[in-house]
């Protein structure tokens, strides 16, 4: 196994900097947010953006398109968008007696989800393909995504009217969660500092081009996992699967999502290797959404989140062993 040498590290760091620093003049105080986003292009994962309007969901998606070099397509989901909406449709010419396939929003470097829960779940169907398969089928014929590939929806809490709640099976295929939050009041003055007389995403340009990202991810899957760090991330889901409080547990995805989300912490903290501190940042936005509480711990007021950050506490994270010159 080919380990990437320093100077790629090196120069794939300063990307990544640049890149942190170029969302963080349109975002304000979301320098967790970005991070976690960050991780999940690494790993080629998927995120899920959940929160009330307003807070800049969309507006982070559209940063992160800006600062990449690739296309990028949106979808505005509505309760009558059809499968096709997203992933094209073949035409037929009388003229000639040819098919043209006329690709959708999807086959793009990044896309926008924005809202998915205002759709049909027939609709929101047609992304499973694409979200893990990374292809659509249209008419029987299979395209391919474009590489890198990155899904980024948004979400309302269900409460909202004319909301539908996503299917686990694809909740699983989202790497993360996370919620934005409302800023603080400094922030939100500082935010209208800068909105006062244009918008910095106007002044956006690219600053890592695809084929660097997709040079990152390589380099990512590269990065060591202890077998004790494994024990601790198998133990958790072993856990979850047999909690009292739980219906449905961590899935083998979201154990091997969690190790690929702990690489690229790692990967962006600049190491080659995974620590426990990795594991312990990735793993509410990475598996909080992957379970599923009984009837009467939701109305205890019980989330997601408390229970993963319960599961965690009762692993012993002193059994990983440094080893940071190692690699298989």
């Amino acid at each position: 196994m080919s380990i990437p040498s320093m100077n790629n590290q090196e120069i794939h760091a300063e990307l990544l900097d640049r890149m942190t620093s170029r969302v963080g003049k349109v975002m304000v105080g979301k320098e967790t947010e970005i991070r976690l986003v960050l991780m999940s292009m690494l790993c080629g994962g998927h995120v899920l953006l959940e929160d009330v309007p307003g807070v800049g969901k969309t507006m982070l998606v559209r940063v992160i398109a800006a600062c990449m070099g690739g296309s990028f397509g949106r979808v505005q989901f509505t309760y009558d968008l059809m499968p096709a909406d997203i992933t094209g449709t073949t035409v037929y010419h009388p003229h000639n007696g040819h098919f043209e396939f006329r690709q959708g929003p999807i086959l793009s470097n990044v896309v926008l989800a924005d809202e998915i829960n205002r759709a049909a779940p027939r609709t929101q169907s047609a992304l499973l393909e694409a979200m893990e398969e990374k292809k659509v089928t249209v008419d029987g014929t299979t395209y391919p995504l474009p590489r890198p590939f990155l899904l980024l929806a948004t979400q309302n809490p269900l409460q909202f009217e004319g909301t539908y709640r996503l299917p686990e099976a694809q909740l699983d295929r989202f790497l993360m969660r996370i919620s934005l939050g409302y800023p603080s009041p400094q922030e939100e003055l500082e935010l209208l500092t800068r909105m006062q007389w244009s918008h910095p995403l106007e002044q956006i340009k690219p600053v890592v081009m695809v084929e660097e990202i997709e040079a990152m991810q390589r380099e990512v899957r590269h990065v060591f996992v202890d077998e004790s760090i494994k024990q601790v991330l198998v133990e958790v889901a072993n856990s979850s699967r047999n909690h009292p409080r739980l219906q449905l547990g961590i899935s083998p995805r979201g154990t091997l999502a969690w190790m690929l989300a702990s690489q690229a912490a790692a990967y962006m903290n600049g190491r080659m290797y995974v620590t426990p501190d990795d594991i312990k940042e990735t793993a509410v936005p990475v598996l909080s959404h992957r379970i599923v509480l009984h009837s009467h711990s939701m109305l205890e007021g019980i989330t997601g989140e408390e229970i993963v950050t319960q599961l965690l506490s009762q692993v012993n994270l002193s059994m990983y062993r440094s080893r940071k010159g190692s690699r298989s």
